[in-house]
């Protein structure tokens, strides 16, 4: 059964979906950085990832979908940050 939602509602789902989606990584990134170690991550998964994400924020901007771009921006600076780790650290 789907929820009918008030427009309100579903710009707050999506947001607070995208919050936690996008907050899953911040470990990850303290991680990395705090050991300087990205041995056990993909490269080319995190290399598809990012160009996904990216994608993704430029579909939010086309469609104007706040929650869409906020997640997706803040998600790819995150799985940046990592990639470069990866690059840096190996």
């Amino acid at each position: 059964m789907i929820v009918d939602l008030s427009p309100n509602h579903v710009e707050i789902l999506g947001l607070v979906a995208g919050a936690l989606t996008t907050a899953a990584f911040i470990p990850q990134v303290i991680q990395v950085w705090k050991t300087r170690s990205a041995r056990d991550i993909s490269l080319t998964m995190f290399v598809f990832f990012c160009l996904g994400v990216t994608l993704w924020l430029l579909y939010g901007l086309q469609i104007g979908a706040t929650p869409v771009v906020v997640a997706n921006g803040v998600t790819l600076v995150l799985a940046l940050a990592i990639l470069v780790a990866k690059i840096r650290f190996g």
